[in-house]
Parts: C-alpha cells; structure tokens; sequence
C-alpha cells in the first residue's frame, strides 16, 4: 500500500518528513525507514513510538511517500490510520508531527492523545 492511497488505513508522509527519515538513515547507515507505533501511556492515553524499521514483518504494513518509507505494525492502525507525519522546525525545536484525524484530545504537554 502507498501512501497516496487515501483511507483509513494509510499513513501519509509530507516531504519534509521524507527528507528528514532519508538523512537519519543515510547519517546511520542502514535501515529501510521510519517504524512508527503507539502505547498506552501519558495523561491522555495513547503516546507515538518511533524507531527505525530495518525489517518487515508479516504483521506490518509498509507505506511510500517522497522516497522514504514508514512501516507500521497493523495493530496500531486503527489509532494511527489516516496520520501525516510531518517534519517542523519551530525556532531551536526539530520534530516529527502526527496530525491524526483520529485523535480528539492531547493532553496539555503535547505529549499524549485521546481517540
């Protein structure tokens, strides 16, 4: 599945977010993208995991998007379906963002959600 699917089921990726998983993988070497998740945690529920995806699982689900990639164990889609990872420099801050439709309420520190 691409990223240019559009469902529920899709993770997108802005360009900046591709650009920015290329050069972490080129900076360390290997790996085939950005794993991306969640857990139960924080004040509001559910937090977002990220690491690097050096392999795939029959489990995953494998997303495309301006020459990187995004791998996602399927059971965290019904939470994380429909996000657009973004990559946003605000001042000294450098993040990825998840705008996910999917999530009703953050908690005061940004760093948990509700869906």
């Amino acid at each position: 599945m691409t990223a240019t699917e559009l469902d529920n089921d899709s993770i997108d990726l802005t360009e900046a977010a591709a650009e920015r998983i290329k050069a972490q993988l080129d900076k360390r070497g290997h790996g085939l993208g950005l794993r991306i998740g969640v857990r139960k945690s924080g004040c509001s529920g559910y937090m977002y995991t990220m690491d690097y995806a050096d392999d795939v699982t029959d489990r995953d689900s494998v997303f495309s998007a301006h020459g990187a990639t995004v791998v996602v164990d399927q059971t965290h889609l019904p939470v994380l379906g429909g996000t657009t990872v973004d990559f946003r420099a605000e001042g000294l801050n450098r993040m990825f963002r998840f705008d996910n439709p999917k999530a009703q309420n953050a908690c005061g520190c940004g760093e948990s959600f509700t869906v």
